[in-house]
């Protein structure tokens, strides 16, 4: 097995951060978003904002889920480089591909996300053509 090294897990750090910081910044807009989008529902009652909300429900579940991975790839990479410290070399690739295997999993939930989140563009769009259609 291939040993990565204490500077490989630490090269790490800076992009998962970055990204935790790219998905709460999502995260944030998106919520204050469906609280907007509610507010709107709840004075008219137009069923396209209610598709809307839903969908942005699902974005919210979505960055929720690739933050938990991001932070799992954190903890892991971590431990990765604490384990390096110790010299347990075997461990520290263990923990290290599975820091891999965590941020590849957030990074592909993050993926889905943005294939989807025109969605509630074109929801918007939509109900925009039909106000034009009358």
């Amino acid at each position: 097995m291939l040993d990565v090294g204490m500077t490989t897990p630490v090269l790490l750090f800076p992009a998962i951060s970055l990204l935790l910081l790219a998905y709460t910044n999502r995260f944030i807009v998106i919520a204050n978003l469906t609280r907007s989008l509610y507010k709107q529902y709840k004075e008219t009652a137009d069923d396209t904002m209610r598709e809307q909300i839903e969908h942005l429900r699902l974005r919210i579940k979505l960055i929720r889920h690739k933050q938990l991975w991001g932070v799992a790839s954190f903890i892991l990479c971590t431990f990765s480089m604490c384990f390096s410290l110790l010299s347990w070399v075997l461990i520290m690739n263990a923990f290290f591909a599975l820091s891999l295997l965590c941020l590849i999993v957030s990074l592909c939930t993050c993926f889905y996300e943005v294939y989807i989140s025109g969605y509630a563009l074109n929801k918007q769009l939509e109900s925009l053509g039909k106000i034009h259609d009358v």
